[in-house]
């Protein structure tokens, strides 16, 4: 199906005179040989010039929907009562945006490309998928998907929680658009599960390094990265003085509230633990940074940092915040060789912010 972005404003059937360059039109029809031709006809007759057509089966019948370029100063009044009098229901006559006027494929695989790379922007784009007046993320007990409004209004859990309600006055929802709506969620949910998995590190020097999400069955290994750990680095990442970790913090530290942790391992030893906690209020998502002395300086931070950020894109987040000593810039360097556009925060040296952008894994 062609897609084109509804306009803001919605044209009312009665309207006298052609004011659009191009117009959506839906008329419902019987599936029947001809039927298509003699609307065709009609239209030519009309001194219309179509540009784009789509048949979207629905029970009873099917939807023909035509992008056409009226004539100039043609009713859109006179246009209904044509399609009428051929025994068809024109059920909206809106205004199209020929710049979107493109085929099928190409519509579904860009469509599926923004949600990719903005998953916070995936109401926006199911909006466009849906040509929807307007879509909304609430939490799933508010989304009351037996509300239908006579097709007019849609809900697509999401699987964390909440759900996507879609609303178009124009014309119902039919089942072929909800399929599309419903395939490009499950691609978004795909890939943020397959985001959330393991990946080894390419380093020169050969040496197995791989970054997964942390579980409770860690809290050993974690509790051995912190006993390896010098006090000068302890205190950096926890900005106390400590010689170890308490075992009551470990569980708090690979299943921190609303986050991820994130753990460097080598063999059977985590070399390394970052952690990504949204926070409770729609700011800033909090990241925080622990790595072995022994491997410092070799790419382990950078690169789990790296993978954070990329974790913090899957969950629409789009700043980080981290909390810092007053003089150590070592984050700083690592947030910039990560690609990420590190700032500290007016009045406080000791926090810093960044915006996030495409990262370098």
């Amino acid at each position: 199906m062609e897609t084109y972005r509804v306009r803001p404003t919605q044209v009312h059937p009665g309207e006298e005179t052609a004011v659009a360059s191009a117009w959506r039109v839906r008329v419902r029809v019987d599936d029947r040989p001809g039927t298509l031709a003699r609307i065709a006809i009609r239209l030519a007759d009309l001194e219309c010039n179509i540009l784009g057509l789509s048949v979207l089966p629905v029970p009873g019948g099917v939807l023909d929907e035509i992008v056409l370029r009226p004539a100039t100063g043609l009713p859109r009044q006179l246009l209904i009562d044509t399609l009428r009098d051929e025994g068809c229901e024109c059920s909206a006559v809106i205004d199209a945006d020929l710049a979107e006027l493109v085929d099928p494929a190409t519509a579904t695989l860009t469509s599926a490309k923004r949600a990719v790379e903005e998953p916070g922007g995936l109401a926006e784009v199911l909006r466009g998928v849906l040509a929807a007046d307007v879509v909304t993320k609430v939490p799933s007990i508010e989304a009351n998907p037996a509300r239908t409004e006579g097709g007019h209004r849609a809900v697509f859990p999401v699987g964390d929680g909440t759900a996507f309600v879609a609303r178009r006055q124009w014309s119902p929802f039919v089942e072929l658009e909800l399929s599309r709506a419903v395939a490009l969620i499950g691609l978004m949910t795909a890939v943020r599960d397959n985001v959330t998995g393991p990946i080894v590190l390419d380093r020169p020097d050969g040496v197995a390094i791989v970054l997964r999400k942390g579980l409770p069955g860690d809290a050993e290994a974690v509790s051995a990265l912190h006993e390896r750990c010098s006090m000068t680095t302890l205190f950096h990442r926890y900005h106390t003085g400590m010689r170890a970790v308490p075992r009551r913090w470990l569980h708090r530290l690979l299943m921190p509230p609303r986050g991820v942790s994130l753990l460097a391992v080598c063999g059977r030893d985590v070399i390394g633990l970052g952690q990504l906690i949204p926070s409770a209020n729609g700011g800033a998502a909090e990241v925080s940074l622990l790595v072995e002395d022994f491997w410092q300086r070799q790419g382990i931070g950078t690169a789990l940092l790296a993978r954070l950020a990329v974790l913090a894109t899957a969950k629409g987040e789009r700043e980080l915040a981290a909390v810092c000593l007053p003089g150590d810039d070592s984050l700083y360097r690592t947030a910039t060789r990560v690609g990420l556009r590190p700032e500290r925060v007016p009045g406080d040296s000791g926090t810093l912010r960044f915006t996030l952008a495409t990262p370098r894994v």
